[in-house]
């Protein structure tokens, strides 16, 4: 390849603006990377952690006990966070409420705010590789519209209309074209792959909830049976 038709030299010779644009998109693209591989651990880590969790909670043990052994609020995430706000509130609201129907909504309000700050955990960032995605195909859209406007000016200066005159001008154009899809392609794959996990775990979240919610409906009406008895 001619080195003055080479990717790098049409990049360096390229107008300021088309420059501007392919710094832009190159940003854009690195940036999108790395909130992918962070959004991966961190989902990677949520399901270990959501395992691990469940495999101990239905063991048998006792609800006081794992409720001793979590971590306090603050470390805690996902299902164990849920599960420890609603024992909480669970056992702060039962010696104060005569009222079983009163503790139940009570415990479940308190853990649906927890879910919903796992879900801001589990999301953050991936609006930002929404953008990328959808943006990034009309910047390098402007860009190429730049480059083009470029070779038709090259065109009228040009005492005779050749390849070369407008061959720079399309080249750095297609170049803004390819480097606004290099950063979209990637950013829109994970960021719905990345929604797929988030979503599945906040759906296994959801279940233990409401799975917690019906143990802690059992205990209170086995607690009201004997207290009738």
């Amino acid at each position: 390849m001619n080195d003055s038709m080479s990717i790098i030299h049409l990049m360096i010779n390229a107008s300021l603006v088309v420059q501007l644009v392919m710094l832009l998109l190159l940003a854009a693209s690195i940036a999108s990377w790395i909130v992918i591989f962070q959004r991966g651990m961190v989902l990677h880590r949520a399901k270990q952690g959501h395992r691990a969790f469940e495999d101990r909670f239905w063991s048998g043990i006792d609800l006081n006990e794992l409720y001793r052994e979590a971590p306090p609020e603050q470390e805690s995430l996902g299902a164990e966070h849920i599960f420890r706000a609603g024992f909480r509130e669970f056992n702060r609201l039962l010696p104060k409420t005569g009222s079983a129907q009163a503790v139940l909504d009570g415990v479940q309000r308190v853990m649906r705010v927890a879910w919903s700050r796992e879900e801001e955990r589990l999301n953050l960032h991936l609006t930002f590789l929404a953008t990328v995605a959808s943006a990034s195909p009309y910047i390098g859209l402007f860009g190429t519209v730049w480059g083009i406007m470029g070779s038709f000016q090259s065109l009228s200066m040009a005492q005779q209309a050749t390849l070369s005159t407008v061959a720079p001008w399309i080249a750095e154009a297609l170049i803004a074209t390819a480097m606004g899809l290099f950063a979209a392609i990637p950013a829109v794959i994970f960021y719905n792959r990345l929604s797929a996990q988030s979503n599945r775990l906040l759906g296994q979240y959801e279940d233990f909830a409401e799975e917690f919610h019906s143990i802690l409906h059992r205990n209170l009406q086995g607690r009201g049976e004997r207290e009738a008895a």
